[in-house]
């Protein structure tokens, strides 16, 4: 008899392999030629992978390809055969040789590359820019999570300190903008919600919580005195690197257990109805939806603001 935790693990296994036939459908990777050409997937990431990097060995590719070396072996051998590829023995040691595409191997990989980003470019634009923040989330949590199986990251929540206010504008303006397609007017509105902060700062009633491992900032949060009895979360951030770590759990976890000890009754925010991934968080912390308006900000239209609240 196939006990439940057996069969939740079947489950978990064919939802993988099913995502994983319908990706390599998508990108077309299946096809007798990727991309319309003469070469296997393997040919393509091994030529990206030299067009790429900085004077790489056999040795760098195999570690970051996943090959075999003798597979890798023919596979650029035949590349040098073909003139698309050349070795370069390195001075400091004969036994090792560095790789570069040819003049002849740049003008076979280019058409490649630009097909590849034309084929993406064009998968992208089927989806709205909400929607495209929340697949390139969806993707940035997926390498995170396999990646952290491999080496789990340890990170601390310290105060603000100066710099990271520049950051917390930097980041929001780049990451909104590429994942939502937000304009620069949400990056002055970010500028301004922090000079405020900074300017009317009550250290007794609010917090800026910066997430840190080894000198690199992974995420950020606010906890902002709206009255005598609530309290605002404010400019919840998490790097896509570290998304999937528990950052974004953790932050708005410290708001709420931060709120309650300075004896605010209440707590809210305002966010969008397309950021999937932060309103995951804010129901799963005991937030409720109480307010909704549509509204064109940002360079986007038909967007739909949201109003959370959780009593403390």
């Amino acid at each position: 008899m196939v006990s439940h935790a057996d069969r939740r693990s079947l489950s978990r296994v064919a939802a993988v392999r099913r995502f994983n036939r319908f990706y390599t459908k998508q990108i077309g990777v299946l096809q007798e030629g990727l991309l319309r050409s003469p070469f296997s997937l393997t040919d393509v990431r091994v030529l990206y992978e030299i067009a790429h990097r900085e004077k790489p060995t056999a040795g760098d590719l195999c570690t970051e390809l996943g090959l075999d070396a003798g597979y890798l072996s023919r596979v650029l051998s035949g590349f040098e055969r073909r003139k698309f590829v050349r070795r370069t023995r390195s001075a400091a040691d004969g036994r090792q040789s560095f790789l570069s595409l040819t003049p002849n191997g740049r003008r076979v990989f280019q058409p490649l590359e630009q097909r590849s980003n034309k084929q993406v470019a064009g998968m992208l634009r089927k989806l709205s820019p909400g929607s495209q923040g929340q697949l390139v989330g969806a993707m940035h949590a997926i390498e995170n999570l396999l990646e952290n199986e491999k080496a789990p990251e340890t990170y601390v929540l310290r105060p603000h300190q100066p710099g990271d206010m520049g950051w917390v504008v930097h980041r929001h303006g780049v990451l909104y903008a590429q994942e939502y397609g937000y304009d620069e007017r949400f990056e002055a509105l970010v500028a301004k919600i922090v000079a405020e902060f900074v300017q009317n700062f009550d250290p007794k009633r609010e917090r800026c919580w910066m997430a840190e491992s080894d000198g690199e900032i992974l995420g950020t949060v606010f906890l902002v005195k709206k009255s005598k009895r609530v309290c605002k979360l404010r400019l919840l951030l998490v790097e896509p690197t570290a998304r999937g770590m528990g950052i974004g759990r953790r932050l708005v976890a410290e708001c709420v257990r931060f709120g309650g000890q300075a004896g605010y009754k209440k707590m809210v925010l305002w966010t969008q109805s397309e950021l999937g991934a932060a309103r995951h968080l804010y129901k799963e912390a005991g937030f409720r939806v109480v307010g909704q308006q549509r509204h064109n900000s940002w360079g986007r239209r038909g967007l739909v603001a949201e109003i959370w609240e959780r009593k403390l």
